[in-house]
């Protein structure tokens, strides 16, 4: 069994299942930004949890059922994050955006890509999770930039601010890019400002 906590002991058996759950998607999550794909396997991810195996399996089946559901998890959990937000000009909300292509949800991913790229019982899967994803990162943009889509080249230039921004992300896997990250966002920042006018 589960480490279960005093709290999580006095809680309701759906609860402590919600909590489970939870606990399994951010756990799943972590692993493939740390280990990647072959590093993370269902025993790997339950330990991690805190969980036994047996529980893991119970809501999630398969590893492809886990860790497509872990990446659908935390992306839902960024779009709140990200509606919550209330930048201050595009600069900020330019950087915001940036950001979301640097942190450990990117890192799993972008392992969870490369494994659907050579694992076909994961690849429909991810390919439309991923369509889905982009395309509420890509109305979240325009929200957050208040750019109006029918003003001919918008859409392209908010496209090319989050194809940028997943560069940068790439770049940032191997070394720390800060620097050079914070120039080209300001610079990028300017770019759509003239952009969406």
């Amino acid at each position: 069994m589960g480490v279960v906590t005093p709290r999580e002991a006095t809680l309701p058996k759906q609860d402590r299942s919600r909590l489970t759950r939870r606990r399994l998607l951010e756990s799943a999550v972590a692993c493939l930004a740390e280990r990647g794909w072959s590093g993370s396997t269902v025993s790997v991810v339950a330990e991690h949890a805190g969980v036994s195996r047996g529980a893991a399996q119970h809501h999630f089946p398969t590893r492809e059922d886990l860790f497509t559901a872990a990446v659908e998890y935390v992306a839902e959990e960024r779009s709140v994050a990200l509606r919550s937000l209330r930048p201050q000009g595009r600069a900020e909300a330019v950087a915001a955006l940036v950001d979301l292509y640097t942190g450990p949800l990117f890192r799993a991913a972008l392992h969870l890509w490369v494994a659907a790229s050579n694992e076909p019982q994961l690849g429909d899967r991810v390919a439309e999770l991923e369509a889905r994803v982009g395309r509420e990162t890509h109305r979240m943009a325009l929200e957050l930039l208040h750019a109006d889509e029918s003003v001919p080249g918008v859409r392209e230039a908010v496209q090319g601010l989050l194809d940028m921004a997943r560069g940068l992300g790439l770049a940032n896997l191997l070394t720390d890019d800060g620097p050079r990250r914070e120039r080209v966002v300001s610079e990028w920042a300017g770019i759509v400002d003239r952009v969406l006018g």
